[in-house]
């Protein structure tokens, strides 16, 4: 049966979803924790002096980026269970889905975020750390006072559009079970047995369109702090 245009059904669905936007957002931090940690661990690789080590970070990358996000996303959901019970009897099939979900994202976004660490430090140069070796840093104080606070001001754009990217991903969640925002929104559909569908999605849109405004404006605001040293540094 047809119903009319709801707009008070919005802001009705709108209310329901809002309280889902932890669970969203708790894949996304995950996601960026699991990554960033496999992201530096791919740099390394493709910094290395051994052939076979970047051919292997090489062929991650491009394995990875061609692969949909959706289908990598039931290869780990369907596999991991399955490896696990192989290999080890261990069942993982009432495991949290969050996992899984965390899992696949950060394989990809790993990829992307290793290249735009290496396309940072290319734009650095090495002279820079190899020259705050030369002053009696130590490796590790040459990459936290030189090279972390540079990097990080060419790197903050691309960083910004890809968690943007990985934020809209998340949304892929609801299709192995998982009740996020988009879940939820999927929920209250069917509740409504398919009526108010047009709303509940507009309801969504809302929400995601001001969630990603809002991030934006941090990586704008987050820009702008950490350019000044470098943009008083040009001008003089």
């Amino acid at each position: 049966m047809n119903r009319p245009f709801s707009p008070v059904q919005i802001w009705n669905s709108f209310l329901k979803i809002i309280p889902y936007i932890g669970v969203t957002f708790g894949v996304v931090l995950g996601t960026v924790c699991l990554a960033l940690l496999l992201a530096v661990g791919l740099f390394c690789q493709k910094q290395s002096k051994k052939r076979c080590l970047r051919s292997l970070a090489d062929g991650y990358i491009n394995v990875i980026r061609c692969t949909p996000s959706i289908v990598l996303l039931f290869i780990v959901y369907y596999g991991i269970p399955k490896l696990a019970l192989g290999l080890f009897g261990l069942d993982l099939n009432f495991s949290s889905k969050i996992i899984y979900v965390i899992i696949s994202l950060s394989l990809l976004y790993s990829a992307t975020l290793a290249e735009i660490i290496r396309s940072a430090y290319l734009a650095l140069g090495r002279q820079q750390y190899e020259a705050a070796l030369s002053i009696g840093l130590t490796p590790a104080q040459a990459v936290r006072r030189v090279m972390l606070p540079q990097g990080l001001v060419v790197a903050l754009p691309n960083l910004g559009n890809s968690l943007i990217s990985l934020f809209k991903e998340g949304s892929l969640a609801f299709t192995i079970g998982l009740i996020d925002m988009m879940g939820a929104g999927n929920l209250i559909i069917s509740r409504n047995y398919g009526a108010y569908s047009l709303e509940t999605y507009l309801a969504l849109a809302a929400i995601y369109w001001a969630l990603t405004l809002i991030i934006e404006q941090i990586f704008l605001r987050l820009e702008k702090h950490y350019s000044k040293g470098r943009r008083n540094l040009n001008a003089a």
